[in-house]
């Protein structure tokens, strides 16, 4: 069957109050940018508490589907056929052409599920679900009504046009895409930190990504597989400037001079650094990183507390609380685990103590880089200076 209009449901929007259509506003935009990379012409509007696109020249229907699945805001995505409004005799003609071509071949249990948003249409809910139930019946004898647990629902929404549709595709819910402001995610070529960072966009908030890359003890593949995570990330969250920043001297620098068991503390703790100048000028509201407390040994909440000592932005962490395994179902969700297990070494594992600290204590981390007083103020401007800048999108 050839659709020309999709309805659009949201759900978090609706329960927003005078702003929510700020949040309507932000999706639709969003919906229109995401089509343009499409090929087809669509027409895409709201109209009482729905969003609507009409398809106004031929398009593919799955990466058409496919497209709208990724933007975040959207609960739904209901392929419909739209009617004039008109009587129940017509209506039901038009529901069992509906079915006939949609359920072409056998048996199914059904209901049928109206509801009116036009108050002035001249029957209720109750009066459509017994009709348009009975015609079904009369027009498929082998048909039977399910009430709890059907096959097939028919959705009859009457609005200013009646709409029949019984699919209801899955979106990827959360927020739209800025609504909540915008934040800086620390990228590594890992499993956890692009799943972090579709989970925040997810919630509204837009990224740009810094990777730490340390030539030659890591390889360009894998800066390219972190580019390519990026562009995974991408495709939910839109364009997304990857900041690349060479950091060998520094950890070289931390090597020399630090002791071995807090060499992952401190790393992170210039690393947090380095994200939290890029993130300002950017003008971020935070920082993002993948971390899930007690997964290593940087991750315990002693770890993390002095971590978060060098930030005066705040740094989010959404795995914080997900065991490995809901990381890994997330990852394969997304895209990005296949990219995620690649045989890449980041800096961050090449530097690794084979016996790091677990509860780092605050004073003694910062007595320990006062060591690096005379040469790390350098280094640091000579990173940030030198940092290269990739466009990741789509």
């Amino acid at each position: 069957m050839i659709f020309k209009k999709f309805l659009i449901k949201y759900a978090e929007i609706g329960v927003k109050g005078k702003n929510r259509y700020l949040f309507e506003n932000s999706l639709v935009n969003h919906i229109r940018h995401s089509l343009k990379r499409l090929e087809g012409s669509f027409q895409v509007y709201k109209e009482q508490g729905r969003i609507f696109i009409d398809c106004l020249a031929d398009y593919d229907y799955e990466e058409t589907v496919d497209c709208l699945s990724r933007i975040f805001g959207i609960s739904g995505i209901c392929p419909v056929v739209e009617i004039p409004q008109c009587g129940l005799e017509e209506m039901g003609r038009n529901l069992v052409e509906f079915v006939s071509e949609m359920y072409p071949a056998g048996p199914r249990t059904f209901k049928v599920c109206a509801r009116r948003s036009e108050k002035a249409y001249p029957y209720d809910s109750m009066q459509i679900n017994r009709e348009m139930g009975g015609m079904i019946l009369d027009a498929f004898p082998d048909w039977k009504v399910d009430v709890h647990s059907p096959e097939v629902e028919l959705v009859v929404e009457v609005r200013k046009s009646i709409y029949l549709y019984s699919l209801i595709l899955p979106g990827a819910g959360g927020l739209p895409l800025g609504t909540a402001g915008k934040a800086m995610l620390l990228l590594s070529g890992g499993i956890d930190s692009p799943v972090a960072g579709y989970m925040i966009a997810r919630r509204g908030v837009s990224l740009d990504a810094v990777y730490f890359h340390a030539p030659p003890y890591t390889s360009e593949r894998a800066k390219q597989k972190v580019v390519d995570l990026a562009k995974i990330i991408a495709r939910y969250t839109g364009t997304i400037y990857l900041h690349v920043v060479n950091f060998t001297d520094i950890q070289l620098a931390i090597y020399d001079k630090c002791p071995h068991d807090e060499l992952t503390i401190i790393m992170r703790r210039y690393m947090m650094r380095i994200a939290e100048h890029f993130a300002k000028e950017g003008e971020c509201l935070g920082l993002v990183t993948g971390e899930s407390i007690g997964q290593v040994a940087s991750q315990t909440m002693q770890s993390l507390a002095c971590t978060n000592a060098v930030c005066t932005l705040p740094v989010y962490r959404p795995l914080a609380a997900l065991d490995k395994q809901d990381i890994i179902n997330i990852s394969e969700k997304i895209g990005a685990y296949e990219t995620s297990i690649l045989p890449y070494e980041d800096c961050c594992t090449i530097f690794v103590a084979k016996h790091p600290v677990t509860k780092p204590n605050l004073k003694v981390i910062e007595k320990s880089e006062e060591n690096l007083k005379d040469v790390i103020d350098e280094l640091m401007e000579k990173a940030i200076a030198e940092a290269e800048l990739i466009q990741c999108f789509q």
